[in-house]
């Protein structure tokens, strides 16, 4: 987890009890007039995120990086599904004991699609959102496919060795050896049940590609030119008024730890126009 001094590492219960969720929170001396919440992508945490928070908080930015549920210190409630509103309903949860009216919404991946549903349920909770390495397109029939595949595997195999198949892959070719460690390290801090239902829930997710077009929130969309996971034209779907584009050009699928740097100056340029 981030261990910077300005950094705490809270939880909190939520759900009248029945989801405990772990998070990051830079907590600004005097508060803070944006509030920025960064949700990681699958079979990540928080962590994913530790490169680039201290650069966003030295904005005076408050940033609250969350532990989704199944993933990393926060709790895997038992259902055969994690719905992507499901996951919106708990960043609700997380805002509201938080006392945040409004905030900004980022997510990555599949932080992305649950940012979209929660654009979609409590656009007045948002300043503006944001995907990065994301789409508002749904999963493929092939795609629905190997989320049935990648269920039996970590049934078959359990999540360590399901870790170690899928982190390499979601780098730039040539990628540090240490980034991909340090990225299969956080990995292992899932539970099976939570990588299993949230991959059910990733199937079943719709196309949100017109709530992109049609939301009068800011907008920011953020893409690796060399993922392999979700190639450049599946995140830049829309160039509507308010829609901002990054284009990360040595990054793949983990901009957040292949490209900090870049991913912060993109970030808090786009929070710079709100």
């Amino acid at each position: 987890m981030m261990n910077q001094q300005s950094i705490a590492d809270r939880s909190i219960d939520v759900h009248n009890g029945t989801l405990t969720i772990a998070y990051a929170d830079t907590m600004p001396e005097g508060g803070a007039e944006i509030n920025v919440v960064l949700l990681h992508g699958y079979c990540g945490s928080s962590a994913y995120w530790e490169r680039v928070v201290p650069q966003l908080s030295s904005s005076g930015a408050r940033i609250i990086v969350p532990d989704t549920r199944g993933h990393g210190r926060s709790s895997a409630p038992v259902s055969s599904a994690y719905a992507m509103e499901t996951l919106a309903q708990d960043v609700l949860a997380l805002i509201d004991a938080l006392q945040l009216e409004r905030i900004v919404l980022l997510g990555h991946s599949m932080g992305g699609y649950t940012a979209l549903a929660f654009a979609e349920q409590y656009a007045d909770r948002l300043r503006a959102f944001g995907l990065i390495h994301s789409t508002g397109l749904p999963d493929s029939e092939a795609a629905r496919e190997n989320r049935d595949r990648t269920v039996s595997k970590i049934e078959e195999q359990g999540i360590r060795t399901f870790v170690e198949g899928l982190v390499p892959n979601l780098f730039a070719p040539n990628a540090p050896a240490d980034l991909v460690a340090r990225a299969i390290d956080i990995g292992y801090g899932t539970s099976a049940q939570g990588a299993q239902a949230s991959a059910l829930g990733m199937k079943d997710r719709p196309d949100r590609r017109s709530l992109l077009e049609t939301s009068q929130l800011p907008l920011l969309l953020v893409a690796g030119a060399q993922d392999g996971i979700i190639p450049v034209e599946r995140t830049f779907t829309t160039n509507r008024q308010g829609a901002s584009q990054v284009l990360l050009q040595s990054a793949g699928h983990m901009g957040m730890l292949e490209a900090p740097e870049e991913l912060a100056a993109g970030i808090l340029q786009f929070v710079a126009t709100i």
